[in-house]
């Protein structure tokens, strides 16, 4: 289908802007770049991604009726966008502005190549442009950028983000669990398509002409001080970094200490060096000796080799009240996961806009990731979820979900606390959280496992090519910090559920990639082994403490005493169990009790407000004698035996007479009259009852002898009855 880019039209002011539109659906995205005259050396690109209500027709539902802070969906996609794209020594700010939506394409890839032709068409240097496109999988067959209909039926949701040359510059998928030369294969197609999109920003940008603006590169360390910190510090880093016996606390502590005692002799060698420039030399140095171990010995700061796995522990059910819980140990990597069990009640409802925009209403297994300062050895101020947090659970969450049954009778949140993180924090919360899943007892069909996989380069002085590398398994965090990539891959041993590539580099070949996908492959194989001799399967029953869910069915004719007036009684059975009910069609509900003895009060409180229907059962067209319980000005309340609820017999069911009020026929409260059962109102239960039609002519000559629950008529009003009971 068509993607068209346009420019020039809106926000003339900022350095790029670009409209994407496919379909009805459109994308404005902007950007805009200062130079920082700052000595930090932290250069960010910001990304905010920005759903508006109009777009998709619809007005925010908050109590001011407009935009407020960023959304889960908007921050995701934000993360999306900017892992396509690396920008160095300036500080640059992409706003994606959902300008319509359609429903039917998704605007998270179009923000990515509005912000491509964004950038090519201004004067802002960088390494572009890239394009990106979504693959589906339908049927066995690949789909560029399928609707949003053909995704409900897709088996992956990959989004590939490509350079010139067929180079990838970002990965983020999910997948229910596919073979990895399918994922292989999407990939290849995804890459490819991304050319198109290439060529036609380039073809714009020619059309446009723009010449780039000259940055002074910040931050870079003089050679002549980089040589001499070589000089003095080279045996004592390299001492360090081949010191197996380190852990990540004593490593950093050695470091710092040599660190402080080189800055004071640069200074004295350097005395009008700015302080950022000596910094910057050690940085440079110590990176240097760490990559060139990789590269030229084989050998990791730990001592492992390069497709080595760290130490794995793994404990279950660690606390007996919890629905479910696992400890996970990968090195100094730990984490806690815990699984909790709540009515389908409790899910996650999405905001209209994002409704509008995926078509997901609600979900009803979430992952929610934290990190703590202390995970770290630090301390911070400890704040609701972050950037970070969110996109590292979102990745957890997807690894996950592919083998949670659908037809599951609760929601399930799974909390992944890190305790201590030295690399690959998220992929641990996939190992815990399965474990802890099948602790719970969640039938999932299969365990999953992931892994990080790191990336070092040597790169060409002239043409900047990557000339040699290496890949390394479960990588440490200084091995991420040091390293040019971040791949992150989770799956069974069938297959694939979710993958992520953070590059540092303008771009990767395919090639790369395809023996990082193997490399993972290998090492998720190896996990999940070791995770089987704690718990191998799921267990095959909940635990005691844990929820109870039952469906029961209330015919039309008993909905209006089992729920009551105005949702009396299931507002009471709430407040005195603590258990929910919710209808799922008309004729039946889910009852969810937090735990069995719940349950067991609920069972007794609605067998009592439904007994006196479940005691008696009435014959349609029979006569009955009913005791007036009350007069009002409607008609008079009735009981037809001792325990029922009074229904009302209606003014113009009295008499063959129209009267105003049932005084008009000497009516008292405790008088017994005869009336005639008609069955229940379909539509709402109540029962339908008639004394008019006893005195009517026809009902006068009509002598019927029927069982007790009758009565035998003459040509008068009946004398006598029986109730049923």
């Amino acid at each position: 289908r068509k993607m068209e880019l346009s420019s020039g039209k809106l926000a003339k002011f900022a350095d790029g802007s670009a409209v994407v539109q496919l379909g009805d659906t459109a994308v404005m995205v902007t950007a805009v770049s200062k130079t920082k005259p700052s000595a930090s050396q932290f250069m960010p690109l910001v990304v905010d991604y920005r759903q508006k209500a109009a777009a998709a027709g619809r007005i925010p539902t908050n109590y001011l009726r407009r935009e407020l802070g960023s959304t889960d969906k908007e921050i995701l996609t934000s993360r999306v966008i900017g892992q396509s794209y690396s920008l160095s020594f300036i500080l640059c700010q992409i706003l994606c502005n959902l300008l319509a939506v359609d429903g039917v394409n998704d605007p998270d890839v179009l923000s990515i190549n509005g912000a491509s032709a964004a950038l090519a068409l201004s004067d802002i240097p960088w390494n572009g442009p890239i394009g990106a496109v979504r693959v589906g999988l339908v049927d066995g067959e690949t789909i560029i950028n399928p609707t949003r209909k053909q995704m409900s039926s897709s088996a992956l949701n990959l989004i590939v983000a490509g350079a010139p040359q067929s180079q990838i510059v970002m990965l983020e998928a999910t997948a229910e669990n596919i073979l990895q030369q399918d994922f292989c294969h999407a990939i290849k197609v995804g890459v490819k398509h991304t050319q198109q999109i290439i060529q036609g920003i380039q073809q714009l940008v020619k059309e446009r002409g723009v010449a780039k603006r000259t940055v002074q590169k910040l931050f870079v360390a003089p050679e002549e001080i980089v040589e001499c910190t070589k000089k003095l510090a080279f045996n004592k880093i390299y001492a360090v970094f081949t010191d197996s016996s380190h852990d990540k606390i004593s490593r950093d502590e050695a470091i710092n200490k040599i660190r402080l005692e080189i800055e004071e002799q640069l200074k004295e060698k350097f005395p009008e060096a700015e302080p950022y420039e000596i910094m910057e030399s050690f940085n440079v140095v110590s990176k240097d000796i760490f990559r060139n171990l990789v590269l030229n010995e084989y050998r990791r700061c730990d001592g492992r080799d390069l497709t080595s796995l760290r130490d794995i522990k793994c404990e279950v059910n660690m606390f007996k009240m919890l629905h479910g819980s696992a400890l996970f140990q990968r090195g100094q990597t730990q984490v806690l996961c815990t699984v909790t069990f709540d009515s389908l009640e409790s899910s996650v409802k999405s905001d209209l806009i994002s409704t509008a925009v995926s078509g997901i209403k609600d979900k009803n297994f979430m992952l929610h990731y934290e990190f703590p300062p202390y995970a770290t050895n630090e301390i911070g101020k400890v704040t609701g979820m972050n950037r970070r947090e969110l996109g590292h659970g979102a990745l957890a969450e997807r690894a996950l979900k592919p083998v949670i049954p659908q037809d599951f009778p609760f929601t399930i949140r799974v909390t992944s606390e890190v305790l201590e993180s030295n690399g690959s924090s998220s992929m641990a919360s996939a190992c815990g959280g399965s474990l802890a899943l099948m602790d719970a007892g969640v039938p999932v069909s299969s365990a999953v496992a992931g892994v990080a996989i790191g990336l070092i380069t040597k790169s060409s002085q002239e043409k900047g090519a990557i000339e040699d590398y290496r890949l390394l398994t479960d990588i440490l965090g200084i091995e991420d910090y040091y390293g040019d990539m971040d791949f992150k891959m989770a799956g069974t041993n069938k297959g694939i559920t979710a993958l992520q590539v953070d590059l540092k580099l303008p771009g990767i070949p395919i090639k790369i990639v395809m023996e990082a996908i193997q490399q993972a492959t290998a090492a998720k194989r190896e996990i999940l082994q070791i995770m089987s001799q704690t718990l191998a399967k799921p267990r095959p029953n909940r635990k005691e403490s844990g929820p109870v869910v039952e469906t029961i069915h209330v015919p039309l004719a008993k909905r209006l005493r089992f729920v009551g007036p105005g949702a009396y009684n299931l507002k009471k059975l709430q407040a005195q169990t603590g258990v929910t009910v919710s209808q799922l069609d008309e004729e039946t509900y889910s009852v969810f009790a937090p735990t069995p003895s719940a349950m067991h009060e609920a069972r007794e409180f609605i067998s009592e407000i439904c007994k006196d229907d479940q005691e008696v059962n009435l014959e349609f067209g029979a006569v009955y004698s009913a005791t007036i319980t009350e007069i009002r000005d409607s008609g008079v309340m009735v009981k037809l035996y001792p325990n029922m609820t009074p229904v009302l017999l209606h003014n113009s069911q009295l008499d063959q007479r129209k009267i105003k009020h049932p005084s008009a026929l000497g009516l008292e409260v405790g008088q017994e009259i005869q009336v005639k059962y008609f069955g229940r109102d379909p539509t709402d239960g109540r029962m339908r009852l008639s004394r008019k039609i006893l005195q009517s002519p026809a009902t006068t000559m009509l002598k019927t002898l029927t069982d007790k629950n009758s009565i035998v008529l003459g040509s008068t009003a009946p004398q006598s009855s029986t109730s049923s009971q």
